[in-house]
């Protein structure tokens, strides 16, 4: 891999991470694009770890609380309402993981089709803007309840399917469920740290049994730069949700679905 590919290749995972339009959608059209090779198991690690830093520190302040609450309910010192978030967060992550290694190998070779990426893309696309045009957007980050959180959950197991997008779907299933765009944002964005340490950790044990191959200047490279790009995305798309809320993503994952159908089918 060389400098232009891991520079390109860093800021596409990082942008497109935490916002609702599909990384994989991009990571698909990328190479065509290019005609880059695949980048290998680990500079998808490095990226998924730049991630991984930029939304921890971003919700550090939230985090250090959920996690403080959910120790103090463990060691019986009753339940806060950080300790029921730490626990709502949990619960909601117990579905990506049951699906995530019952159905790995799908994900990783045949969900991975051009065309299936397209249509989800599109479908998905569709549904998040029937959910922010319908939303009544009166329950705020406060009023989530382990209902919301387990279907928060499951539709997270969808994101799984190439082209779904994980916080696109997510946010879709709290704006039917009433939530604010910025709770349904909010919750979308923690969810996403259990998530991408269970995808991470399972990239490690996996990367145990491949030859050792990569450049550490380039890794780190990577890792910085998808950094850096998810966080300018993250504080970005909070800025400016309640303006524009959906529509400029929605109308993003049409036009780039309608390209994937074009270059693929």
């Amino acid at each position: 891999m060389d400098f232009i590919h891991a520079f390109v290749l860093a800021l596409v995972q990082g942008i497109t991470e935490f916002l609702p339009i599909s990384s994989s959608a991009h990571l698909i059209l990328l190479p065509y694009l290019s005609g880059w090779s695949d980048q290998g198991l680990i500079y998808d690690l490095a990226a998924h770890l730049g991630t991984l830093g930029a939304v921890i520190l971003y919700f550090r302040r939230d985090l250090g609380r959920v996690l403080v609450g959910g120790w103090q309910s463990i060691s019986g010192h009753g339940v806060s309402e950080d300790g029921r978030l730490f626990w709502y967060l949990v619960i909601a992550s117990v579905p990506v993981g049951i699906v995530g290694l019952t159905i790995y190998g799908l994900v990783a070779g045949q969900f991975r089709a051009a065309a299936l990426i397209a249509v989800t893309n599109i479908l998905f696309a569709l549904l998040l803007w029937w959910s922010d045009k319908s939303a009544r957007l009166s329950r705020d980050f406060n009023a989530i309840n382990l209902r919301d959180a387990l279907l928060i959950g499951m539709a997270q197991a969808v994101a799984l399917i190439p082209g779904v997008s994980r916080s696109g779907v997510t946010i879709t299933a709290a704006l039917f469920l009433g939530l604010t765009r910025q709770a349904a944002a909010r919750f979308s964005f923690l969810l996403s740290v259990p998530a991408t340490l269970m995808a991470t950790t399972y990239g490690l044990y996996r990367l145990l049994f491949l030859p050792a191959e990569g450049d550490v200047l380039m890794f780190s490279l990577v890792a910085v730069l998808s950094f850096l790009g998810a966080l300018m995305a993250i504080h970005l798309f909070l800025r400016f949700l309640d303006r524009f809320g959906m529509l400029p993503y929605v109308v993003y994952r049409l036009v780039l679905g309608g390209l994937l159908l074009v270059l693929f089918i």
